[in-house]
């Protein structure tokens, strides 16, 4: 790199050292050349850019990568990366013109290989930033299901996005929307062993989250898989388990006009007596590979689990599973016979639930690690292919927010088996019937006069 020299009493820059310093920040290479209003002009929008990366960084890297979920934010972000990019190309160019680069080139040829270097760190650099972006942005359009249409429409089965995980999975509409923002959201976890290859879909993880922003309050309630001969809102009585209606409803639309998925949301809330309004539908085989994408978790297994019956969803003929008592690295398969095991000596349902909940704390630890970061995009395009849900994808921030607002304390949970429902036992298969008058009182114990229980008790 040439130095400064002087010629004639004059002091000249040296253009490798001007190039360097725009490489560093627009601006700087013509403040070092003594250009002040071009290094103004050069640096004003980066300094405009970074003011407006922070603010939006200032609530923690958790709710900015959930910003960049949004796919307007991702693709604006997208955008900034590259118009940067090139203005800070641009300022390195004028920057070792001004100081009279291109001139001696032949005297000094390291010139043009340091500028050649700069260019494709530079380069390198906003690239880099681009592929995470657009990382963000595909699997946010993904994830998020489109919005009906201006006629009510939505796109029917088999139409969801892109993703081999997910591809074919109904979509429902919003049964309802949160009156105002103070108003309780009700969000319902639908755990599916969905594939695209296979006919029918059992939502055997059912969890109504449900926040209230006046309290600071949330209520988890999870609905057993095998609860069935239930009232329906229409006044009929579903005679098979809750667990498979999603399909039945998705295939006999003369039944259920409304299809699968809205048939499900709808019918859960009227159980519970608070309308959903949103949904979220994870892919538990898919979840296998989120687990792979971050290099697996770590868990302790409080319980030995020795389910003789457990049949890997790839291989049927794959059979069995144990874990002992101790700490455990899980990768992906493993994870998922973790989270679906559920025969075997004290193995049940409801342990099955309490080990999800603590696989998924596993895995938001791990989310959290900064040394995730280089993981990132394989982890986005895992979940795109896992994950369907029609919350608003600018809402997720101010969710985050809301939950940190949530102290554990504050936090309710039920799991509506025995005692709000009992095993039917004109049936050798094992099935739930709800105890209606168990089920309002607990509705409206949870959530007060929110509760359609509660609003038609109080009806003259």
């Amino acid at each position: 790199m040439d130095a400064t020299t002087h010629r004639g009493g004059r002091r000249t820059r040296s253009p490798s050292v001007a190039t360097l310093l725009s490489a560093v920040w627009p601006g700087l290479g013509q403040l070092y050349l003594g250009h002040r209003q071009a290094a103004l002009v050069y640096a004003a929008p980066v300094v405009a850019a970074v003011v407006v990366l922070v603010a939006q960084a200032a609530g923690g890297l958790e709710r900015f990568g959930l910003a960049l979920l949004s796919p307007s934010v991702a693709l604006t972000v997208l955008v900034l990366i590259g118009l940067l990019g090139l203005w800070r190309l641009l300022s390195m160019a004028d920057a070792f013109l001004s100081a009279g680069g291109r001139r001696g080139l032949r005297a000094h040829p390291r010139r043009l290989w340091t500028v050649l270097g700069l260019t494709v760190a530079v380069v390198g650099v906003h690239g880099l930033g681009a592929y995470y972006a657009w990382s963000f942005y595909e699997a946010g359009s993904r994830i998020f299901v489109a919005e009906p249409g201006p006629g009510g429409e939505t796109p029917g089965p088999g139409s969801s996005p892109g993703g081999e995980g997910m591809s074919g999975f109904p979509e429902a509409t919003p049964i309802a929307t949160p009156p105002s923002a103070s108003a309780r959201i009700n969000v319902l976890l639908i755990g599916a062993d969905w594939a695209p290859n296979r006919d029918h879909s059992l939502t055997d993880t059912l969890l109504v989250v449900s926040i209230d922003p006046a309290t600071k309050s949330a209520v988890m309630v999870s609905l057993p898989r095998d609860l069935g001969r239930f009232p329906l809102s229409d006044g009929r009585i579903y005679q098979g388990k809750i667990n498979s209606l999603l399909t039945y409803a998705d295939a006999h639309r003369s039944e259920f006009p409304d299809g699968g998925l809205t048939t499900l949301v709808r019918e859960v809330g009227y159980l519970i007596g608070v309308p959903i309004h949103y949904y979220a539908a994870i892919n538990l085989p898919g979840f296998e590979a989120m687990i792979d994408a971050v290099g697996g978790v770590r868990i302790y297994n409080e319980k030995p689990i020795d389910d003789p019956e457990y049949s890997d969803w790839r291989d049927p003929s794959r059979r069995g599973f144990a874990l002992s008592v101790g700490w455990h690295a899980l990768d992906g398969q493993t994870a998922l016979a973790f989270v679906r095991s559920r025969r075997g000596i004290g193995n049940n349902d409801f342990e099955r639930a309490r080990r999800q909940q603590q696989l998924l704390i596993a895995l938001r630890a791990k989310l959290t690690d900064p040394a995730m970061a280089p993981r990132i995009p394989g982890l986005l395009a895992a979940a795109a292919n896992t994950i369907r849900t029609n919350f608003p994808a600018e809402r997720l921030p101010e969710m985050l927010d809301l939950g940190r607002q949530v102290a554990d304390g504050a936090i309710t949970r039920k799991v509506l088996g025995p005692p709000y429902a009992q095993r039917a036992t004109d049936t050798s298969t094992y099935l739930l019937v709800p105890d209606m008058a168990a089920f309002a009182r607990v509705s409206i114990e949870l959530f007060g006069a929110d509760s359609r229980y509660a609003q038609a008790s109080s009806a003259p």
